[in-house]
């Protein structure tokens, strides 16, 4: 991260004027990861620092839906009170693709009393990280993205398909760690490298995955709520520039039938506050007990997380048998066909891929989540199973099928919610009840072709 980290508010003014900055998109991002917000002229962000929005904008469903009643209503009042907005000055961002001089900054959100908003995804990460500060320890984590580029589609009952690349074809094969491949799509990459750049992203390398149209980005490793702005701000931009290059990117789980469906991988470490020393690793180079722990920690609460990492109907769909995607719980050193993996590293490097969590999961979201797993299972001395050294796909599932049934795992897991904050959990999964509702009410193509006859 560069020296902006450390931005105070007049810093980021003179950081607007050096970029000749406009306007200013003011963002906040929601449950889905979206961002909410308004636009607003230089001079009225500088006079006011801060808006406000009614506290149900951060909390609907993908659909826009709400509750119309239960406990989401007592987190959240029917009155639909303001929340107030403060810009983080270290979020600053020029807008690349905007024609005037534009800024993005990611705003935190408060109640009247100056307390942040529990149930915003932005407060939850940084309530994960405030416990782990008050251990003495400094999380560290790196995403790996996977998302697909697909033909642009504009009827929802189309299926998706491979865009045509510089060779005026789509791809028709498994094209993984293809040079070529990625090739095909030059011009939209060399523009997305251009916004990222600008944008001062620190993202790294790019490959192509094992789907066609299916790519991945991995960023460098840093501290979680950075990070998490970062995948946040990278989804925008990289639909943006597909948009512009007359294709769509999309981040969701399972886009195309019969092929892979796209993960965000989470490689994550404590550094001890004290010695600067990777909590993981012993001072013989030996794995330590806090390794196993939170290894543990996973293995435990992954299973009530995971309407967390996998928070839609689709999600499901890629967490199947044989499809390059865990099922189960299980870990092992540099075996990916578990859920949770230890590279092979050296000591200082030591970390733990959190390999369960979909593309498609709010990063603020799943960051706190994977970190609260970890978090309970050091601070509880959970120790992990026994090494799966052999092929963890002919292993049992150990993970819930189906979104109905991750709610109700989460909702019955209090130490998750002592962790995350109760107030955050109501209303998750209040509104992914009411996502689900909306689902049902879809009859499939597989149900007309299979039972319209049939049954």
């Amino acid at each position: 991260m560069t020296s902006r980290d450390h931005f105070t508010f007049a810093e980021l003014e003179q950081w607007l004027d050096q970029h000749r900055v406009t306007e200013i998109e003011c963002l906040v991002p929601d449950l889905t990861g979206v961002a909410r917000g308004k636009i607003l002229p230089r001079q009225k962000f500088t006079e006011d620092r801060g808006m406000r929005l009614p506290e149900a904008v951060v909390a609907m469903g993908v659909t826009g839906e709400f509750p119309e009643e239960g406990p989401y209503y007592d987190v959240i009042k029917p009155t639909d009170r303001d929340m107030h907005l403060r810009p983080d000055p270290t979020t600053v961002r020029i807008v690349p693709w905007a024609t005037d001089p534009t800024a993005q900054v990611i705003h935190d959100c408060y109640d009247r009393q100056g307390v942040l908003v529990p149930f915003a995804p932005r407060s939850v990460l940084r309530r994960v990280c405030d416990l782990y500060a008050a251990e003495g320890w400094d999380p560290v984590v790196a995403p790996e993205l996977e998302f697909y580029l697909v033909a642009r589609n504009t009827d929802p009952d189309v299926p998706l398909k491979p865009p045509i690349g510089r060779s005026g074809r789509s791809e028709t094969s498994r094209q993984a760690y293809s040079i070529d491949a990625v090739n095909e799509f030059d011009p939209l990459f060399e523009d997305v490298y251009d916004y990222c750049d600008k944008m001062e992203l620190n993202v790294d390398t790019l490959i192509h995955e094992v789907g066609a149209g299916q790519m991945e980005i991995n960023f460098f490793h840093a501290h979680p709520l950075g990070l998490a702005d970062e995948v946040f701000m990278f989804k925008r931009t990289v639909r943006e520039a597909a948009l512009r290059h007359d294709m769509f990117a999309t981040f969701m789980a399972k886009p195309i039938a019969g092929e892979p469906g796209s993960a965000m991988h989470i490689h994550q470490s404590v550094i001890n506050q004290a010695t600067g020393r990777n909590l993981f690793s012993n001072e013989d180079g030996s794995a330590s007990r806090e390794f196993y722990w939170f290894i543990g920690g996973l293995q435990k609460y992954i299973p009530a997380a995971m309407a967390l990492f996998a928070p839609y109907v689709n999600s499901y769909r890629r967490l199947v048998r044989g499809v390059a995607a865990p099922i189960n719980i299980q870990w092992g050193t540099d075996n990916r066909t578990v859920g949770i993996r230890s590279p092979v590293a050296e000591p200082v490097a030591r970390r733990i891929e959190n390999r369960v969590i979909g593309a498609d999961a709010n990063p603020y979201v799943a960051l706190a989540a994977t970190l609260a797993c970890g978090y309970l299972g050091i601070k509880n001395r959970i120790e992990p199973t026994a090494e799966c050294k052999g092929d963890a796909y002919l292993g049992d599932f150990q993970l819930p099928r189906s979104l109905g049934e991750a709610l109700i795992l989460l909702r019955a897991e209090r130490d998750l919610a002592a962790v995350m904050g109760e107030s955050f959990v109501t209303v998750y999964t209040e509104v992914k009840e009411i996502e689900y509702a909306e689902f049902m009410k879809v009859i499939s193509p597989w149900e007309r072709e299979h039972l319209l006859l049939h049954v």
